[in-house]
């Protein structure tokens, strides 16, 4: 090995234990050379967590952890089965749980190493103490596997830095078969991981142009969300890295032509993925992270260092100059390493402090169902999350985040326990909210266990999935007869539930309203199918774990009646007041063969299918039709809870539900389960509408009906604009924009299971 000099950016004699032991006493010989005392040398305050590229070419790394008595970087020239190139401890900074070490330009350059530098470190604790003869692979300093407080250092665990803005590769790859490496029991605790464990990477400086992300409020967002890699990977005019950012970007005008104004993904953060394959599928989702600042390199056309980073800003540029947000997938609520029982990252650095530990302390509190709660009371939990969500919204153009398992983000129970308290003002969510002005934040609201359902409960400036917006539409369509839903829960929720959301000063947009997502049936299989069928070989399946509550029917098997009922969600969907958010390739009713939980299916059967896509032509028409109306009238879209009053003193209110009659849908019949038929008669002009009125018409029942509308203003007429029927030819569902059909009275013949949608002109 070539020892360069390297430089502690603090005297060693200043590290501080976390222990009683005296500071300096787990101090040991520097097997990395001379110390020098050159011009870079001082104490950094408060440097920023990671590894950071200062001014005169020295590089500074920094970590965050309370418990420990030793931390150490080890510095590699290259990211796998290499020896390292040196190793030198860090210093702790007095009074902060901050570990600090500078590495000058000239160590640098003895050592041949620029940027990218791959690092890693490597931590001793109560549970395993310094000792001089220790040596990777060495049970040397050994007291205990786990400590009465939780303590698990390892330090033959070679370990991720939870700030590192790229990794090298996934701990687990194709060509390693013995992950036991990672494990910390046993006869694995003393194996060294270093030669196989994922290098973090110091990138050299760069600011990227993400173009000007769209002015658009979130009340006016449709919003796509989708796979990365699925998006495009079975694409055919894509004829070089398809399931890439680069590919991705390539799709920008589609989605501007469909009418999408916000592209939710998928996690893209590192996550361990790359041994995803018909021999071994399990982590295609992704719902597992590595590293919270770090692109997943699976992901990009360019996967040098750096090149994952780059790609994911060209791609956020080219949506942002199609007038597109992009929204990120993000999973604070656990970790890759938890779920796999393996030491990566945080479990190394500081299991008690990064993880929500059990009453016992030996174990971690699980309401994610994936192996352990990150720690959300910790104020290194609450600050990693934040740097990761500043990173990507203010370095990478990002415009919003949707949380997975959100609710155990708000809890403030430290160890043992479940305890949501969305007001404390210092915990990751009201930190968002107030750090993150502009960005939507979108929470899906619950986890596994009491107290973890928190729908309506999150603060101010908080979204959420609305998973009674999915049920509603779905009872309503497909369990007539069976469910005793009354019009009351439907004529809630396509006002955005305001018996929800309408606390606190929110507005409609607290509801993101969905008829399916990635989590469960496609759009097509919710009306095609009646119960999941996981159980499909490769590529449709097998997979596991699915939801048995689906609430779904496959129309009596006619084809034409299932497309119906789709149309019919989606226009339920497209004119509710809140956030709608469609899945990709609903627009062209992509199907994944009954299978509703496909999270381990990297393949054919999860990617959309875009050479079938023509096959649904007509549908893909009826939803770009359907979004350019919500866009096109502000009516549909209130930034503010319809009241039922009149604002503007023409008489009318500024909503009113009807009877097919066209009386007043007073509260016994929205209550009556026998009642069949919802009318909602929109005063639009209010908003500004270019039509002075809009009048929807849902009969869930079979039976046709005659339904009236109310009289037009003088002068004005009914236009209908669309009929989701069968009755109505292919294509025609849903009019062009200036292609409405002239009512001639104010009756209209509907048919049985349909929407059908008027303008007044």
């Amino acid at each position: 090995m070539n020892h360069a000099r390297w430089l502690l950016i603090a005297s060693l004699a200043g590290m501080l234990a976390c222990s009683s032991a005296a500071p300096g006493a787990d101090g040991g010989a520097l097997d990395a050379g001379p110390l020098d005392s050159g011009s870079d040398a001082g104490m950094l305050e408060g440097a920023p967590l990671g590894a950071t590229w200062n001014d005169g070419g020295s590089l500074t790394f920094a970590v965050a952890s309370e418990h420990a008595t030793r931390i150490e970087v080890w510095v590699y020239a290259q990211p796998r089965g290499a020896e390292p190139v040196a190793h030198l401890p860090l210093t702790r900074t007095p009074d902060s749980d901050e570990w600090t070490a500078t590495i000058d330009s000239i160590a640098l350059a003895a050592d041949s190493l620029a940027a990218p530098v791959y690092y890693g470190f490597r931590a001793w604790g109560p549970n395993w103490t310094f000792d001089p003869a220790w040596t990777p692979g060495s049970a040397a300093g050994f007291v205990a596997e786990v400590d009465s407080a939780c303590n698990r250092f390892n330090p033959n665990k070679l370990l991720i830095d939870p700030y590192a803005r790229e990794l090298s590769h996934d701990p687990w790859q194709p060509q390693m078969p013995d992950g036991s490496v990672y494990g910390d029991t046993g006869t694995d605790r003393n194996k060294d991981s270093g030669p196989s464990a994922s290098k973090s990477i110091a990138l050299a400086p760069e600011v990227f142009d993400t173009g000007a992300k769209p002015g658009r409020p979130l009340s006016e967002q449709v919003i796509y969300e989708v796979h990365l890699k699925g998006f495009t990977r079975n694409d055919p005019s894509i004829s070089r890295c398809a399931g890439t950012f680069q590919a991705a970007a390539t799709r920008a005008g589609y989605l501007h032509d469909l009418g999408v104004t916000a592209i939710e993904l998928l996690p893209v953060q590192e996550t361990a993925n790359d041994t995803n394959t018909e021999s071994s599928p399990g982590n295609y989702w992704g719902y597992s992270t590595l590293a919270f600042l770090a692109p997943d390199r699976r992901y990009a056309c360019d996967q040098s260092p750096g090149g994952p980073t780059r790609e994911l800003a060209a791609m956020v540029k080219a949506f942002h100059d199609a007038g597109i947000k992009v929204f990120l997938d993000v999973v604070y609520n656990h970790t890759a390493e938890t779920g796999a029982h393996a030491m990566l990252s945080l479990r190394g650095l500081d299991s008690a402090s990064y993880y929500e530990l059990s009453a016992d302390g030996q174990g971690y509190v699980d309401n994610t169902g994936l192996g352990g709660n990150i720690n959300a009371a910790s104020p290194l939990v609450r600050d990693l999350v934040l740097a990761s969500l500043h990173h990507f919204a203010d370095d990478l153009g990002i415009d919003g985040f949707r949380f997975d398992l959100a609710a155990v983000l708000g809890n403030r129970c430290a160890a043992g326990c479940f305890d949501f308290e969305p007001d404390d003002p210092g915990n990751i969510l009201q930190r968002a909210v107030a750090e993150l002005p502009g960005e939507a934040l979108i929470a899906e609201p619950w986890g596994i266990g009491d107290g973890t359902y928190q729908l309506a409960n999150f603060p101010k400036g908080w979204s959420a999935w609305n998973d009674r917006f999915r049920d509603s539409v779905r009872t309503a369509q497909n369990k007539l007869g069976v469910v005793a839903q009354p019009m009351r829960a439907l004529q809630s929720d396509l006002d955005g539930s305001p018996g929800l959301f309408d606390t606190g000063g929110r507005a409609p947009t607290a509801s993101v309203n969905a008829v399916v997502t990635h989590d469960g049936f496609t759009l097509n299989d919710v009306f095609a199918c009646n119960e999941a069928q996981d159980d499909h070989a490769w590529p449709y399946g097998p997979s596991s774990g699915g939801s048995s509550n689906n609430l779904s029917w496959d129309q009596g098997g006619v084809r034409a009646d299932q497309e119906q009922a789709a149309r019919t969600a989606m226009a339920l969907l497209g004119s509710s007041a809140g956030v709608p958010m469609l899945t990709g390739g609903d627009e062209f009713l992509r199907s994944q063969h009954c299978n509703n939980n496909a999270y381990n299916l990297d393949s054919v059967g999860n990617w959309l299918d875009w050479a079938s896509a023509p096959d649904e032509a007509a549908f893909t028409t009826f939803v770009s039709r359907l979004l350019a109306f919500r866009a096109a009238h502000p009516a549909l879209r209130p930034a503010a809870f319809r009241t039922g009053t009149d604002h503007d003193g023409n008489g009318l209110p500024d909503e009113a539900w009807l009877t097919a009659t066209g009386a007043a849908a007073s509260s016994a019949y929205l209550d009556d389960p026998d009642q069949h038929f919802l009318g909602l008669w929109l005063d639009a002009g209010e908003s500004g509408d270019p039509a002075s009125s809009i009048y929807l018409a849902y009969q869930q029942d079979y039976l046709p009906l005659t339904v009236q509308l109310p009289p037009p203003h003088a002068g004005q007429a009914w236009y209908r604009v669309a009929d989701t029927s069968n009755n109505v030819p292919a294509g025609e569902n849903f009019a062009a924009a200036g292609d409405e059909v002239a009512l001639g009275g104010t009756t209209y013949a509907m048919q049985g299971r349909s929407v059908a949608i008027f303008i007044q002109r």
